[in-house]
């Protein structure tokens, strides 16, 4: 990243901030650190903060950053802004061109290059990283000028200047929220995650004035602690006070969570305590605000789709409602998902609902957005009967006097004391409804006698009732085809975005840029305009057999009930006329075969957190989701890496669903040349077991970075790497599997222990292949692995 020379006007803001450097520890040219375990770092002369690589979760990816180096946790308030994880091994050094960040490969990914000769680094007390030219009074570049989410005493943010949250409380990507200092004002904005499209603020300072004199500055932290607006006029807006008396306090930080809040923090130094505590806060009330203005029309919420927000002061928590739970169950701010399936096809609709379905109400619950019909004055019990009775309500909000209907996904819940929350739930878990609906009933048929009357009573009424038959015929008669289409095309049980043809025809610009090929089609990247652009790859289907549709609902049923980070994340679907198209997030990396078969080749330690992360989304897909799944095609081309570099299972176009008393199943020949398991070609019941082969050939694939099958050695005993790998093994030349991978022959025990794993995966007898969580197990050390015969 290429950066500028300091703008003269923003120099002279920070005058008065720059401290000697007379006291600081000068980084010398040609200086590097390198990411190890060990944490160099180069240190502010009072040793506070440290600059260099930090491990993060004790895991082979580290983070270019700066943090508090005398505090046990280690505060991070800088890193590098970089679009993948830092390996292990990867290196930053200091050249007469500014900071270069390099994988272990050598190739850059990161830099800080002034426009001008650097001379020197330093660490400076005030957490400040800064580039020197030959007047060494003079910045070229500084880590102030570049913050991430974190601000620090002495610490200005001009106009134009922002922060970014992170996208959880240990993952470092940018998140779901965005402060700008703009037009005078300070603002929080909630963005359409993975993309940067801004929605509305959800926070402002209002210190915006066409008064240039009466508008704010800038956003400064004092060294008292005070985070502060200045105005032209030489007034202050004190954003957040000091509460704190400055003889408890060490140390201060403003830090945009990963929740949205933008929060003073003080590390307090006592006999009791020496942690950070909140000095303050905004919003005052996240939960009220709900991360989304009064006008938005888009976004989940503070707490994301499915859930609600509960305040406690300086934090909030988040809850799902009944019958659904937390789509990731260490993120509760994910968002939620419904622990049963609501189908609308033909047979809901026909049947009596009360059958399938029933209520449960929460009082003072509110879903501020996303209402479809509005139906008053109501009466609760009516409300409630006409959310049942509903196939596409979800849940309803009644005030009282008013019932609102709401679809999936609910967006942006909160408390909300004057309304009361029905939710549409599987009938066994049902709660009683707040009136019998003997009663709803017979109001019902005494409401129908007076509006007849009363209409047939009055020809203005009569005529607009005859214009409601009409309407309803039409209705009915649209609803019969759109019935027929749901008879044929077997709707399915999900809750996934459902796409037109051509929406997404004009998503991919007529087909026009071909990702890649499989079985049953094409696949092709394209962009959805949903105010701003989403990458996408669509899956399209064509000339389907009746083994075809069999796949495309499979592949639908099966996806669109599976949530881990090692799979692909299906986000609809087209099922229009003849097409069938499948429409999936886009994975920036392409495929594992891409990863692995290149040159250079790919970091041993990152081969090693893709092959543990390939495992973990296989014993999900056995053990873990709703419906076991045997993907049945493990191979390089179906596996895909994201912009972390974390492996993605795609393509379950030839899953196979299994019942849960279900280990076995009949189906025709699938797979892979290369990486078919024998059981196959025997004509008897497969088992997630030929996934485990796959597993394996796959694993022995990312060891040694070659292709399961080469025609073009000359030594033939080389061309099937199963063959070989296994000789090697029983000759002890693990060094040739590896081609003499220094990183791989370093860490030789692991080596060898995953080229054994590989040869029990691939047993010609599935009994004697590991499960995938044995698999896992072995993999991570925590089981010793028996010596293959």
């Amino acid at each position: 990243m290429a950066c500028s020379t300091i703008p003269p006007l923003l120099f002279l803001s920070f005058l008065p901030f720059l401290p000697s450097l007379a006291t600081s520890n000068i980084v010398h040219l040609g200086s590097s650190l390198s990411a190890t375990s060990n944490n160099p770092s180069w240190n502010s002369p009072s040793g506070d903060f440290a600059f260099g690589f930090r491990q993060l979760n004790n895991t082979n990816i580290f983070l270019l950053a700066i943090w508090y180096a005398q505090i046990p946790d280690k505060t991070i308030v800088w890193h590098a802004n970089t679009t993948i994880p830092v390996q292990m091994g990867s290196n930053v050094t200091l050249t007469v061109n500014g900071l270069t960040l390099n994988e272990p490969n050598g190739q850059a990914i990161w830099m800080a290059q002034p426009d001008t000769t650097v001379n020197s680094g330093t660490m400076l007390d005030t957490g400040n990283f800064v580039l020197s030219g030959t007047n060494t009074s003079v910045y070229v570049w500084q880590s102030f000028y570049y913050p991430t989410d974190t601000i620090l005493p002495t610490q200005i943010l001009p106009l134009g200047g922002m922060l970014y949250s992170k996208l959880s409380e240990t993952n470092y990507t940018k998140g779901r929220f965005e402060l700008h200092f703009t037009n005078g004002d300070l603002q929080l904005n909630p963005v359409g995650w993975p993309t940067e499209f801004q929605y509305e603020p959800y926070y402002s300072s209002g210190t915006a004035n066409s008064n240039s004199s009466l508008s704010g500055l800038q956003l400064v932290f004092n060294q008292s602690g005070y985070v502060q607006i200045p105005y032209e006029n030489g007034s202050t807006f004190k954003l957040l006070p000091n509460v704190f008396p400055n003889s408890t306090i060490k140390y201060y930080r403003a830090t945009l969570d990963f929740d949205g809040v933008f929060r003073e923090y003080a590390h307090v130094m006592s006999e009791s305590s020496q942690s950070w505590s909140i000095v303050g806060y905004i919003p005052n009330d996240t939960c009220a605000n709900a991360m989304s203005p009064l006008t938005n029309w888009a976004g989940s919420g503070a707490c994301g789709f499915n859930s609600y927000c509960k305040s406690n002061g300086p934090t909030f928590s988040c809850h799902c409602p009944p019958e659904y739970s937390f789509i990731d169950p260490e993120n509760e701010f994910g968002g939620c998902a419904a622990d049963f399936s609501e189908d609308c096809g033909v047979e809901n609709i026909t049947s009596n609902p009360e059958d399938s379905y029933g209520l449960k109400v929460i009082e003072g619950i509110n879903f501020w957005y996303g209402d479809y019909d509005a139906l008053g004055p109501y009466n609760r019990t009516e409300c409630e009967q006409a959310c049942l009775h509903d196939c596409l309500c979800a849940a309803a909000v009644f005030d009282g006097t008013f019932c609102w209907k709401k679809r999936l996904p609910l967006s942006n819940g909160r408390i909300d004391t004057t309304v009361v929350a029905i939710f549409k739930v599987t009938n066994n878990s049902s709660a009683p409804l707040g009136d019998s609906s003997d009663k709803f009933s017979n109001f019902r048929k005494d409401k129908q006698v007076v509006w007849l009357s009363i209409s047939f009573g009055s020809s203005g009424l009569f005529n607009i009732l005859l214009l409601g038959v009409i309407f309803r015929i039409i209705f009915s008669r649209r609803r019969r085809k759109s019935r027929e289409a749901i008879r044929h095309s077997s709707v399915f049980e999900t809750n996934l975005n459902v796409f037109t043809f051509d929406e997404l025809r004009r998503a991919t610009e007529e087909f026009k840029e071909e990702l890649g090929r499989g079985s049953f089609g094409i696949v092709y990247k394209g962009i959805l305009k949903y105010g701003s652009k989403n990458q996408v790859a669509v899956k399209k289907l064509d000339k389907l057999s009746q083994g075809g549709e069999t796949e495309f609902k499979a592949e639908v049923t099966a996806i669109g009930r599976t949530h881990h980070k090692n799979l692909v994340q299906l986000l609809g679907y087209c099922y229009e006329g003849p097409h069938r198209l499948l429409v999936y997030e886009f994975m920036s990396n392409g495929s594992l075969a891409n990863f692995l078969f290149r040159i250079p080749r790919p970091d041993w330690y990152q081969r090693v957190q893709v092959a543990l992360g390939i495992a973990k989304g296989l014993l999900y897909l056995h053990e873990e989701c709703s419906t076991p799944i045997i993907h049945c095609d493990i191979k390089p081309q179906n596996i895909l890496i994201d912009k972390l570099f974390i492996p993605r299972i795609s393509d379950f176009g030839l899953a196979k669903s299994l019942a849960f008393n279900q280990t076995r199943t009949h189906t025709g020949i699938r797979g892979t040349r290369g990486y078919v398991a024998p059981e196959w070609f025997r004509n008897i019941p497969v088992t997630v077991k030929v996934d485990v082969y796959s597993f394996g050939v796959v694993l022995l694939e990312i060891i040694c970075c070659r292709k399961s099958v080469e025609q073009e050695f000359e030594d033939e005993a080389r061309a099937i790497l199963i063959d070989w790998a296994y000789e090697c093994f029983r000759e002890g030349t693990l060094d040739a599997l590896v081609d003499n991978d220094d990183a791989a022959m370093n860490d030789i025990e692991t080596l060898r222990r995953w080229v054994m794993i590989a040869i029990w995966c691939i047993q010609e007898d599935p009994l004697r292949r590991p499960a995938m969580s044995i698999v896992i197990q072995m993999l991570e050390g925590y089981v010793e692995v028996p010596i293959p015969v």
